[in-house]
């Protein structure tokens, strides 16, 4: 079965939320709307995505009404799109910054490979500043900064998602914003790789041709779902969920895992970073 796209884990979500705040189990919903509870469990968990029709009918027999009826078919008629979803860059919350919220949100782990910059689950404020300064203009960035920031909180919650941050060595010598911003953010990855959720692993420079190389991407493993890829550019991001896809991107995800560093092996070449722009 091919892995639910962002849309319809969002779908899936809000209607797993409303039937949990309302306490209406999986069966009882299908004995309401009079179908098979396998159905309402797949419509819960993502696997399947319901028709509007379906939709209404489930508000219906929930209660739901105003506003949240609205928003929740809106939903339903983004999640129909059976296509890799594909969105360009725009103001605020982009489909494609609210995908990865919801993979962020319900993935128990991620892997990241990084070839430029410090991923954005490490960042600093002001480093994220100055990244997102220089790729977006207007009144926004503020929002985006502490958006940013907020999104961090799956690797500090009771249950925290495990992340492994694959970053390539140019990342850590590419100074974004002042030099006392950059080593400050440096710090900040040492102290994060301390945290027994987070792996981070240097690729040294030099390696080799490796399928790392072709551009970064992440990889969102979920507990109960088949992993989904995201691959982000200047101005538009990727959702990839085709069996294909996700065995692609493992796979080179596993030759990056092995050309990098180990763990301690990367702490000891950030320190190394820091030590040479601190003598400067």
């Amino acid at each position: 079965m091919s892995a639910p796209h962002p849309r319809a884990r969002a779908l899936a979500a809000a209607l797993k939320k409303l039937c949990d705040d309302r306490g209406v189990g999986v069966r009882e919903l299908a004995r309401r709307l009079d179908i098979q509870h396998a159905r309402v469990s797949y419509w819960l968990n993502g696997k399947r995505i319901p028709a509007i029709e379906d939709v209404a009918l489930l508000l219906r027999e929930l209660g739901v009404g105003g506003s949240e009826r609205v928003r929740i078919l809106d939903l339903a008629r983004e999640a129909s799109s059976t296509s890799n979803w594909l969105s360009s860059g725009l103001p605020g919350m982009s489909p494609g910054l609210a995908g990865v919220l919801d993979c962020e949100a319900t993935a128990h782990e991620i892997v990241e490979w990084s070839m430029t910059a410090i991923p954005g689950l490490l960042q600093t404020a002001a480093y994220a500043r100055a990244v997102l300064s220089a790729t977006r203009h207007g009144n926004g960035i503020d929002s985006l900064v502490m958006m940013r920031l907020a999104r961090q909180d799956i690797i500090k919650r009771q249950r925290p998602v495990k992340f492994t941050a694959l970053i390539a060595e140019q990342a850590l010598r590419e100074v974004f914003g002042s030099e006392e911003d950059h080593v400050e953010q440096l710090h900040r990855v040492i102290e994060m790789a301390r945290q027994p959720n987070i792996a981070v692993q240097i690729v040294r420079a030099r390696q080799g041709w490796h399928p790392g190389l072709a551009g970064p991407f992440t990889i969102y493993n979920f507990p109960d779902s088949p992993s989904i890829i995201h691959i982000e550019h200047l101005s538009s991001s990727a959702f990839l969920y085709e069996p294909r896809d996700v065995e692609a991107f493992q796979a080179a995800a596993q030759v990056v895992r092995g050309k990098a560093m180990s763990p301690e092996a990367s702490s000891e070449l950030i320190a190394s970073v820091i030590g040479d722009m601190e003598m400067k």
